[in-house]
Parts: structure tokens; sequence; C-alpha cells
């Protein structure tokens, strides 16, 4: 009898992180191990929206003791994804580059619509089956999702740049409770929130359901308040916030219900909640224990689409959206994986190895490398980089993206645009290949590939032809002949023979 299968989730929140564990058995995840730590990584960033030294270093001290206690894991048993503050932070990259030693795993910053997906995700799997339409609202420290859905299916989903630290940090920086703070801070609340109304009218929900800390913790101060049995309603938060009004302050205030580590941040998320409830008319809202975490453990439990279905289908969906041409994209993509697998010779992945990331990404580019083409035609690689560098693109994190994003920025024209990403090996493999493939192909149909070779020996990519074939393909011919003299400016060089 096999063993189950051990998975774990974290979630790097502008709050708190968190490490969810637990084993699949008969199709079935059981949690085994929850640990959450307040980083609150949110609350450290500078004017410049730069993570102080401090927040970083709090991040990389909890992302260690994570880290050891998943000793033992293996990649694909382990996700780690960043949310609203690693979104924002200019240093982000410092921070994950030790980030991702302490805790020995990936870790991607996603999207917030992506978080929203997630979060929806992984609430529906915990509620009961049922065809009601759902709001789903995750108050978090830097950002506020909202989903609409029904059953397993998220219908519309937004995030926006309003949440619990960032309010408290904004509207009470004392720590003060004053009633003119929140009045300042949910009229400023509203107006973020304001494009929601339309989309999340009353008219297209029929039940709210809340997730994530800020709603948990005001379910608990209600229910010790003994104001509602954990049911978050409208006229709860109006007694909340009279009793904070009331009690003054956060500093060695005594609110039932409420922890410690809450109280320095619980006046900007109940803000956020009373704009949410008065904007979108909510009457109640009943908290539920599903949230990012779960969404992420149950895309990895493989129960639904999985994460490589989902990117292939926002990238066939991205492709519909700006009329790229499908069968040019497939011909360039099916080429530019052929390249690759030559151009890393012995250190090629099997080419028909479907969960290989850098011919994943490399087919999905090339697929979407005309994706720029209804702005401009001489510039359409400029514009379809911004596109990817920005799209809603579900299932991809914002590194996936970037990477798409200069894959298409660089698969024509100067390469100096890029040159300081090509220190990236395997980037530098894909962008080869998708720049030869597109040059190939530039007649728009299958190129003859007979007499063309090409191979890597110490650093030097070589493109051989057979004298015939570029005689009869002579724009072929020339276009790899300056595709090579592109490559000598820079220090991966490539050679063009035809003898």
């Amino acid at each position: 009898m096999s063993s189950p299968t051990r998975l774990a989730a974290i979630d790097l929140g502008s709050n708190s992180f968190r490490l969810e564990i637990g084993v699949v058995s008969h199709g079935a995840f059981e949690r085994t191990e929850y640990i959450k730590e307040s980083v609150r990584q949110g609350a450290g960033m500078d004017s410049e929206r730069n993570l102080t030294p401090q927040a970083m270093q709090s991040g990389w001290d909890c992302l260690a003791r994570f880290g050891e206690r998943l000793a033992g894991f293996e990649v694909p048993q382990v996700r780690a994804v960043a949310t609203q503050t690693l979104r924002e932070a200019r240093n982000r990259d410092t921070f994950l580059a030790r980030a991702v030693k302490v805790l020995g795993f990936p870790i991607d910053v996603i999207s917030g619509r992506e978080e929203a997906r997630l979060i929806y995700k992984g609430v529906s799997q915990l509620l009961a089956p049922s065809d009601e339409r759902r709001l789903v609202i995750d108050i978090g420290g830097r950002s506020t999702e909202l989903i609409l859905g029904q059953n397993l299916q998220p219908r519309v989903m937004e995030s926006f740049r309003v949440g619990s630290i960032a309010w408290s940090t904004r509207y009470f920086p004392d720590g003060q409770w004053r009633r003119k703070s929140f009045e300042t801070a949910e009229v400023a609340a509203k107006a973020v929130l304001d494009g929601a109304l339309q989309a999340y009218h009353p008219a297209q929900w029929d039940v709210a359901y809340g997730s994530a800390g800020t709603v948990s913790a005001i379910s608990e101060a209600l229910a010790a308040g003994g104001w509602t049995d954990g049911l978050v309603t409208a006229k709860g938060l109006d007694w909340l916030k009279e009793l904070l009004i009331e009690t003054g302050q956060a500093e060695g205030s005594k609110i039932p219900g409420l922890r410690d580590d809450r109280k320095p941040i619980i006046a900007g998320g109940l803000a956020v909640a009373r704009a949410v409830f008065s904007l979108l008319g909510i009457e109640s809202l009943s908290p539920t224990a599903g949230g990012l975490r779960h969404g992420l453990l149950c895309q990895m439990q493989g129960s639904r689409e999985s994460a490589a279905d989902l990117r292939s289908n926002t990238v066939e969906r991205l492709a519909n959206k700006f009329n790229v041409d499908r069968a040019h994209g497939s011909r360039v993509a099916k080429l530019a994986t052929h390249l690759l697998v030559q151009i890393l010779g012995d250190q090629a992945p099997d080419p028909s190895d479907e969960s290989n990331r850098s011919m994943r990404k490399l087919r999905w580019a090339a697929e979407l490398h005309e994706i720029g083409s209804h702005i401009s035609h001489s510039d359409h690689h400029k514009h379809g980089a911004y596109i990817l560098q920005n799209a809603d693109a579900m299932g991809f994190s914002l590194d996936e993206l970037k990477r798409l994003s200069l894959l298409v920025l660089g698969h024509r024209g100067k390469l100096r645009k890029i040159e300081a990403d090509l220190v990236l090996d395997d980037l530098r493999a894909q962008l080869m290949a998708l720049r030869i493939a597109v040059i190939l192909c530039h007649a728009r149909r299958d190129p003859s590939l007979g007499c063309v070779q090409i191979a890597q020996s110490k650093g030097v990519v070589t493109v051989r032809c057979d004298p015939r074939w570029a005689a009869e393909f002579p724009q072929s011919a020339y276009l790899l002949r300056e595709e090579a003299l592109a490559w000598q400016k820079t220090g991966w060089p490539m050679e063009f023979l035809d003898t």
C-alpha cells in the first residue's frame, strides 16, 4: 500500500506568513501541521516602496524556520507564493534572492487577480456544494480581493490596493482610535473600492463569505462580545467601531476576542470592512476557513485542471483576445522547441516532456510573439512585451509573465535592449531558439530544415547550412547571417556557416 503524499503551502502575506502541511490520502487532504507568524512585512516599507532591512530580516528569519520544517520535501510537494507587499516592493528581487535560499524552495509573486482566483478556489473547496451565487471577500494587509463565483468556478475577480496594515498605518499611525480617523479611513477606502460597485452589485450574488485574518478577527471579537455567534453583520461592525472609539487606543487595550497581534491593525481592517459593507449593500457575511493556501493545496492535488492546463488555456484566451495568427504561432512554437533541443545538446530536456518549464515557457512565448501586432506592425514586440507584463493571466506568476515578456520583447530587433538579462543561461538559449525560429518561418509557412543544423560548443552556437539551401532560400540565409552578427556584439557569439 502506497504511503500518503505530503504537500505544503506557504502564503507570504502582508501581515502573516503561513505554512500549512498535510497529507493526501484517498484523494482527500488532511492537515497535519499549521504554522502562522505575524511578520507584518506590509508595515515595513519606506516612502520609496522599499522593504526596510528590518522587514527583510524578519521575513528571512521566518522562512528559515519554515525551511527547517520542510526538510525532506521535494520541490513538487511545496508551493510558496507572495502577495501585495512583494508586488509593490521595489527591492523585492533582493528579498527573494535570499528568501529562496533560506526556504529551500521557489517563491512565486502572484498578481492580484491570480491571488483572487486561488482564494476562491480554496474557499469553494471547503464549502458545501451549492448553486448559490457567492461573493467572497478577503481583506488582507495591503490588498482586498473580491470574487464572484458559483460552485467551484470564479466568474469575476479583482484586487484592490486597500488593506488592514496599509489603512492602519495611514489613518491610525499613532494607534489612537478616533471617530474622525474612522470617518476619513472609510471615505478613502470607498474611493478605492468605488469601481467595484457595478460588477459586485447585490443583484449579482446571493451569499457573502469572508476569508483571511481581518474577517476572522472581527468575527471573533463580535462573538466574544456576545453580539453574534461569529456572523459578521453591518450592525455588528457599527458596535465594534463604537467599542474601539470608546477604548481609545490599541496599546494596553482589552477587547474581548481580539488577539494582541491584531490590535495594531484592527482599526484599518474594520474601516475597510465597513466601506465594503456600505458600498456593496452587505447585511451579513459568513466567515470561512478556506483561503489562499487552501487554493494552492487544491491546485497541487490535481483534483481539478492542472496549473499547466490553466496556463495553456490562458495563453489561448490571450491569443484569441488579441487576434494572434494561431497557425503561425504554433508553427514558430514547434520549431523553437525543436531548435532549443539542438542548442542545449546533451543538456536538453525530452521535447515530449510537457512538464519541463523551459520548454513550456518558450512554447507559450512563441505562440504569443505577435500579440502586439494589432497595435503596431513595426514595434509589435514592444507592445507585446507590455501586454504580457501587465496581462490578467490566470495561472501565471509575475516572474513567469516577466520571462514571457522578455522573450517577446527580444524575439526581434537589437539585443541591446535585453542584454542585461542574457546572463541567464536558460533565457539566452530560449531567445536564440525563438529568434532563429521566427527567421526561418518569416514566409509564414513551414520551413525546409533538412539542410540546417544548429549546435553549441564551448559557449558558441553554430548555425550551419548547405550552400544549396542558402541558394534556394537566400532571404532566410541573409537573415541568419545578420542574426549571427547581432550575437557577435554580445558576450555570447553565434556563427553562421554556409560552406
